[in-house]
């Protein structure tokens, strides 16, 4: 059985604006970041009356936040274009790093809260592991289940490891 390949959108090269996606961008980021501060009070709410760790909200935030692209990403993996469902979760990588992080620490510094980014021993060691496997499933060719199995083997571990 086949799966039915994705719509392609037709894109007329003259009516794309730079600028018009530019301020897009920047207004979703702005959308984005709003919504999860309003989230997080909520959440951190909850967090302490059922006496969860703090990382749970972080996890959380996270989640919401990167919903939209992982929807699209496992709709395509569904529909066969596993190519075009790695690339849209390593752009939302890119997009986290090079663009949410920096706008997060701004509103930060505006706001004069403090913002505390630093990794524990077991949580930089997992990210080391895990730029580690990324480097070896990304530089072959292809890939395999395994290698998805392994990727899928540590970000378990960083859940159980979440509670300890």
């Amino acid at each position: 059985m086949e799966a039915n390949p994705l719509p392609r959108e037709k894109i007329d090269p003259k009516a794309s604006f730079p600028l018009y996606h530019v301020l897009m961008l920047v207004v979703s980021l702005l959308f984005v970041v709003f919504f999860a501060e309003k989230l997080a009070f909520p959440i951190e709410y909850a967090i302490e009356k059922m006496k969860a760790p703090k990382v749970v909200g972080g996890f959380l935030i996270a989640l919401l936040v990167l919903l939209p692209e992982s929807l699209t990403a496992i709709e395509a993996a569904i529909c066969n274009g596993l190519q075009r469902s790695v690339n849209i979760l390593l752009g939302s990588v890119c997009a986290t790093i090079g663009l949410t992080l920096p706008l997060i620490l701004a509103f930060s510094l505006l706001k004069s809260s403090s913002l505390i980014l630093g990794l524990g021993q077991v949580e930089a060691t997992l990210l080391v592991l895990t730029l580690l496997l990324c480097q070896i499933t990304f530089s072959g060719g292809k890939t395999n289940i395994l290698q998805g199995a392994v990727h899928l083997l540590l970000f378990f571990s960083y859940l159980i490891m979440m509670f300890d």
